[in-house]
């Protein structure tokens, strides 16, 4: 069975205004793009990015906060539960104008003060999040992000959100699997890939450590899309990597 793959267009084909970026990502052979956030943009301009170049828009997060203040996301964020709820809502009028049908909600960074109340209030947020998007059909996408890239994100590692997922127990919250990542903090991207496979909805991908086309480096993706191929995976899997030249230069990674 062919692989679906979809361009991260916060990534890739960066040398073009973001409007642009998907006609080129869909002449470029990409039946699905994502990215990280639409926000600056009206969900009807979105909409018609992603109809004009007929693309699937396969994923991108709620609002994270205040970014520049440093924040990742707010699920799990103590105090701010009221802000979260606000950032779903906002999410799914996105969701609703072009038709998407998976969300990543970000956790956030957590300091040390924060810390003993962040896993009940992300339990709470995330329940709360997957009870809004099910009425609409979406599902919520929870990732463990490495903490070299990300410090003190509060959900680093895949036994920890399947452990989340498991205590949710919301049939909509799902695995958001990112290689890069997991290759980071275990060093076993495919071995953990193979353990959480029934829990993952979305798959990502790129070289490790450089995050370049996924063509090289400690992440061997010839093993782990032969592998996904045959497990039978019909998801996305999003190429969230920094080309080493223009974009297009360096696709021939992927399987013909």
């Amino acid at each position: 069975m062919a692989l679906n793959f979809a361009a991260n267009l916060s990534f890739m084909f960066t040398e073009l205004p973001f409007p642009k970026r998907f006609m080129s990502a869909a002449k470029a052979g990409f039946r699905g793009v994502e990215f990280l956030f639409p926000y600056q943009y009206s969900p009807s301009e979105i909409s018609e990015f992603v109809q004009r170049a007929g693309v699937t828009l396969a994923l991108h997060n709620l609002p994270p906060g205040d970014w520049r203040a440093g924040d990742r996301g707010l699920a799990a964020i103590a105090g701010r539960q009221g802000e979260f709820r606000e950032t779903v809502e906002t999410a799914l009028i996105y969701a609703q104008a072009t038709g998407l049908k998976q969300m990543h909600v970000m956790a956030g960074c957590v300091g040390e003060a924060e810390l003993s109340d962040a896993g009940d209030v992300y339990l709470e947020n995330l329940s709360h999040a997957a009870s809004r998007f099910a009425d609409a059909g979406i599902t919520a996408l929870i990732e463990p992000i490495n903490t070299n890239d990300m410090p003190r994100y509060f959900l680093s590692n895949t036994d920890a959100a399947r452990r989340v997922i498991e205590q949710v127990g919301a049939r909509n919250l799902r695995l958001q699997f990112d290689c890069y990542h997991a290759q980071i903090t275990n060093g076993d991207a495919l071995g953990a890939l193979k353990e959480s496979f029934t829990d993952i909805a979305h798959i990502q991908i790129a070289s490790v450590p450089d995050r370049r086309e996924p063509d090289h480096g400690d992440c061997d993706y010839t093993i782990i899309f032969s592998n996904l191929e045959r497990l039978g995976y019909d998801g996305w899997i999003g190429c969230e990597y920094h080309p080493r030249g223009a974009t297009e230069d360096g696709l021939n990674w992927r399987p013909q």
